[in-house]
């Protein structure tokens, strides 16, 4: 392995060709080797515009080239256990978008190979690398609010994916809370261990069939005696809008803005400022913080701050949510961990 961590981009959608971009010029210990998308043209186009020689549609090529140190995997949820298993059997290390997979069991088969194989898996989780939330993080473990006692975050999206994304997606609590869930967790110092939802379609009536809803709460019991509530949404009109809030018992932190620059503008009608359009602006920093992150992992030998483990205790939680909503009950919870010991 070279100073440079040779990755291949598996999945060239919006997010797939973001990190392929950041790869080429702005990830520092990483660098771009090969893209692959199974659409025809997408992976040639994609390697053309940014400048590398290796892309193809079949990531089996990828997945079993020795030249390749590790992959970045931002294919379907539905492919993740499988293209994961491969990149574990071919010793590529493995960064994977969140979930790990949409089902308990088979991330657990999916923990069970990258224990085996002994690679590094980091999972997509990226509100732990952004500099806002990476600064409330060291003032609370500094101790400036106290001990966190109540959590409250929520994510609001401009507007609703379509049908068919929204069927294959796991739901608005797995989707959509999931990244809150983990920076709750996060944050809080603390794991979850009953869960709550709630939800309705105020806006997009298609949720229906695809058994989803377009907005929901979450309320959250930790095993420090913490608690909290994610509140999830894609009804948000006037832009992308995620913040939180952490309540300790001398203070309080509030992490996240609006704002998608410091100018505000003063007219004879009043005051307005541009607002965050989508989550790549908002996470623009984090995006390449985690992939440094991960590189810097990988050269070390070192466990990544958020794995495959983080990976499937959040969807626990996620399923739990979405469980809780459909009966009406709260669902109790293993914390953490330990109910992935020994897997």
């Amino acid at each position: 392995m070279t100073d440079q961590i040779r990755c291949a981009v598996l999945g060239l959608g919006r997010l797939g060709f973001f990190h392929a971009k950041h790869l080429v010029s702005e990830v520092r210990g990483a660098e771009l080797a090969a893209v692959c998308d199974p659409m025809k043209g997408k992976a040639e186009a994609c390697a053309k515009e940014l400048g590398i020689a290796k892309w193809t549609e079949n990531p089996n090529d990828l997945l079993e080239d020795e030249a390749i140190d590790a992959v970045i995997i931002v294919t379907p949820t539905s492919t993740h256990a499988e293209m994961i298993t491969k990149a574990a059997e071919n010793g590529k290390h493995i960064f994977v978008e969140k979930p790990l997979t949409l089902s308990l069991e088979e991330s657990k088969e999916v923990m069970k190979k990258i224990e085996e194989t002994g690679v590094i898996c980091q999972v997509g989780f990226m509100r732990r690398f952004d500099p806002a939330y990476a600064d409330a993080k060291r003032r609370i473990d500094a101790g400036e609010i106290g001990n966190p006692i109540y959590y409250k975050g929520f994510t609001r999206d401009q507007g609703a994916p379509p049908a068919e994304f929204i069927k294959h997606s796991g739901g608005l609590f797995i989707d959509c809370s999931i990244h809150d869930y983990d920076i709750a967790r996060y944050l809080m110092n603390a794991e979850v261990t009953s869960v709550s939802g709630h939800g309705r379609i105020l806006k997009h009536p298609f949720m229906e069939e695809c058994g989803d809803v377009d907005q929901a709460l979450t309320y959250l019991e930790f095993d420090s005696g913490a608690a909290g509530d994610v509140e999830a949404s894609r009804n948000s009109p006037y832009g992308h809008d995620i913040r939180a809030e952490i309540i300790g018992t001398t203070g309080s932190i509030l992490v996240g803005t609006l704002r998608k620059s410091h100018v505000t503008v003063l007219t004879q009608s009043g005051s307005s400022y541009e607002i965050i359009p989508d989550f790549q602006a908002r996470f623009k920093d984090a995006y390449r913080l985690e992939l440094e992150h991960f590189a810097e992992c990988v050269k070390k030998g070192e466990t990544p701050i958020v794995t495959d483990v983080d990976a499937a205790i959040n969807l626990e939680i996620g399923i739990a949510a979405t469980e809780s909503f459909k009966t009406g009950r709260a669902v109790k919870l293993t914390p953490g961990a330990s109910s992935y010991a020994g897997l």
